[in-house]
């Protein structure tokens, strides 16, 4: 790519926050309107669960494979294929006749999806070649995120109330529609130097890991050890084929060499453990204002602000910590408030108090605004930048395999305390839904304690180490290549 004024970088930087915005705005403002779908389509749970993790589950399937082959055929031309893919998506979502075309639409927007995300922070990371510019880059993109928790809801409730849940996936059209036109105009085309091949069977092992994994927790309230045993066991062989296999390929789908950075495993585990947090959080709070509560969308909406502003506040603050200190102050923030947060509700049922159920989703607020931007930074410093596509496509793949799990699991144990395949009535739902909140606990801590052992003078030790092998191994590659 390259060398771009600055004013040029910020406006790549906006055009690729677009994008983002879009699709963490399409979850937000979905959870608002799950009570709305529940009724209208007759959907138990489970079914709930669907329209959420069918979405993040092709989407965590396809990351990896959408980042390589952009940094292969070019970022530029496989953004803007996402793009279009989501938005026409987000059309035929919003024609859905009833639960089952619904869920199949859903999984055309995450193709989409898989084309935008990883590809946008690969985009930004070959832009941004400062670490501090990159740091500070990559908070803004963080308190996108904040943005979209903060309108989501709102605009969400203000939709369901006043045109019915199907206008919520109108939102999306008019700006990917801008940002395919912004994009065409102003961002330069870049591939990798030397791009990774494609590799199938990695592919096919990575859908049937996360997808048979989904279906036994999703379907394991609903259905006997008999049906759901074989999908579990072939999600533990396509495990082992994953670990057998990649290790062997020149160029794998996942290199299996950059965990040997305890930052970047480090940063896995907790993206998968803080967004296991969010997708669960976010499902129990969105059922619980509305059904228990009786609140309509829009005052559910509104009662998920005191969560939303903290992370829009917060995110670009922990960018700039990031690029003055390092993450290790951040992830320690964030561990302390998101397990405080799920502690308040797990011990204290803090939603049975107006002013504890503030309390509660502020701290989840600030915890989440921390967490994300040493997430991304973690997992694209010290990668070869020629990778950087394939990088940041493992951190995206473990926030969406995270909320996916967190949203099976949490919704799982919610369906069993209620009763199978019920709806989460009022005399039932709090002594549900403390399980999960015990769950999201553990999420909490495990945020704070990866964040305080793998971000000390031991962790950079070992990036450092992977970092100088990698480059090896390329300058290796490369050398036999021309030779």
């Amino acid at each position: 790519m390259p060398e771009l004024s600055h004013r040029r970088s910020l406006l790549v930087l906006a055009i690729c926050c677009m994008s983002l915005l879009i699709v963490s705005l399409d979850n937000t403002i979905l959870n608002v309107a799950l009570p709305s779908m529940q009724r209208e389509l007759h959907a138990k749970v489970a079914g709930l669960q669907w329209t959420i993790d069918a979405y993040t589950l092709v989407l965590a399937s396809l990351l990896m494979l959408a980042g390589s082959t952009a940094d292969r055929i070019g970022r530029k031309r496989v953004f803007i294929a996402g793009l279009v893919v989501f938005s026409l998506g987000s059309l035929l979502c919003s024609l859905a006749p009833d639960l089952e075309s619904l869920v199949a639409f859903r999984m055309v927007q995450a193709v989409g999806g898989s084309m935008l995300n990883p590809v946008a922070m690969s985009i930004i990371t070959n832009t941004f070649t400062d670490a501090r510019e990159r740091a500070r880059a990559i908070g803004v993109w963080g308190a996108v995120v904040g943005i979209s928790m903060a309108a989501g809801p709102l605009v969400g409730g203000l939709l369901v109330e006043s045109v019915g849940w199907r206008s919520i996936f109108w939102v999306n059209l008019p700006v990917g529609l801008a940002a395919i036109l912004l994009t065409l105009r102003f961002i330069p085309e870049s591939r990798a130097p030397k791009p990774r091949r494609p590799d199938p069977v990695g592919q096919l092992l990575v859908i049937a890991l996360f997808g048979c994994l989904t279906y036994t927790i999703i379907e394991a309230p609903n259905s006997g050890l008999a049906t759901i045993l074989p999908f579990g066991a072939v999600a533990f062989a396509a495990l082992l084929g994953l670990l057998r296999y990649e290790p062997r390929r020149t160029e794998p789908l996942i290199d299996l060499r950059f965990f040997r950075s305890a930052p970047f495993s480090g940063a896995t585990a907790i993206a998968i453990s803080a967004f296991a947090a969010l997708g669960g959080f976010l499902f129990l709070s969105t059922l619980y204002l509305q059904n228990v509560r009786g609140l309509d969308a829009l005052h559910a909406g509104l009662w998920m602000l005191p969560m939303a502003v903290p992370t829009f506040l917060c995110a670009p603050l922990s960018g700039r910590l990031i690029g003055s200190r390092g993450p290790r102050l951040p992830l320690l923030i964030a561990g302390c408030a998101m397990t405080t947060s799920a502690v308040l509700f797990a011990a204290f049922e803090a939603e049975t108090s107006n002013v504890t159920l503030c309390i509660g989703y502020v701290l989840f607020g600030i915890g989440f605004g921390f967490v994300n931007a040493p997430i991304t930074n973690t997992a694209v410093s010290g990668m070869p930048r020629a990778q950087a596509g394939v990088a940041a496509a493992v951190a995206s793949t473990s926030r969406q395999l995270g909320q996916t799990l967190g949203v099976a699991v949490v919704g799982a144990v919610l369906a069993a305390g209620a009763g199978v395949g019920s709806s989460p009535y009022r005399d039932t739902f709090v002594a549900a839904a403390r399980p999960g909140w015990w769950i999201l606990t553990a999420c909490g801590v495990a945020v704070l304690a990866l964040g305080g052992l793998t971000t000390g003078r031991w962790g950079r030790r070992t990036a450092e180490r992977t970092a100088e092998r990698l480059e090896s191994a390329e300058v290796r590659e490369a050398a036999g290549i021309s030779a």
